[in-house]
């Protein structure tokens, strides 16, 4: 095992995920600090609300592609047999899991991120691409019929872990469904204010129209 390799490599899954899209897109094509607005939060969710749905789009794919080279590190490992290949999918996990904190607590942007959901997604296409694809489509169609980004955000991490108890898709190693149950509670735990306005009925929808801003 190459420690130094995987340190290494730790650190640039986190640096990865600590790319602050929301961020970097409001002030260089709109002038401002996505955390100034809205909900205050640097995600997909906040720029969907106060852009619009072309730049929420926008950082919504740059955060699940962050999260899947994030992930996708880990193959580095096995190529330059720093670990074994059988310990792959638990490395792809941490790394991953490292690209999802750099989101939340980005040391670029003084450790005030988003809510990882994006970045989780794109960590969970590098290694079970297929109900990854799913949990995506899941997302899209409760966000068109909800217009709440934070509820298909936590229906999509929901879906995860349950899509992998099918027996069509249960995985080898049952670490990976312990982790996506481990994954969906902090991504409810993130969203626990977006759950208390959904059910008191005081959620913002997200303006997924073309051309409006707000």
């Amino acid at each position: 095992m190459d420690v130094l390799l995987i340190a290494v490599l730790f650190i640039a899954a986190y640096l990865i995920g600590s790319v602050s899209t929301a961020v970097w897109l409001g002030k260089a094509f709109y002038g401002i600090d996505i955390r100034e607005h809205g909900s205050g939060n640097s995600g997909a969710t906040n720029t969907f609300r106060v852009l619009g749905k072309k730049p929420g789009t926008a950082v919504m794919l740059i955060d699940i592609f962050k999260g899947w080279v994030a992930t996708s590190l880990a193959g580095l490992l096995v190529t330059f047999e720093g670990i074994a290949p059988e310990n792959l999918v638990v490395f792809q996990l941490i790394m991953g899991a490292l690209g999802v904190l750099g989101h939340i607590f980005p040391i670029y942007e003084r450790f005030k991120g988003g809510k990882g959901v994006a970045t989780l997604l794109g960590m969970m296409l590098a290694i079970e691409p297929v109900v990854a694809l799913m949990c995506i489509a899941i997302f899209v169609i409760v966000l068109i019929a909800s217009k709440y980004v934070s509820l298909g955000s936590i229906t999509a991490a929901l879906a995860f872990p349950l899509l992998l108890l099918l027996p069509r898709f249960h995985p080898e190693n049952p670490i990976l469904i312990i982790f996506g149950f481990i994954l969906f509670a902090v991504v409810a735990l993130t969203h626990r204010k977006n759950i208390n306005r959904l059910i008191a009925g005081e959620e913002s929808k997200a303006n997924i129209r073309i051309g409006r801003k707000r």
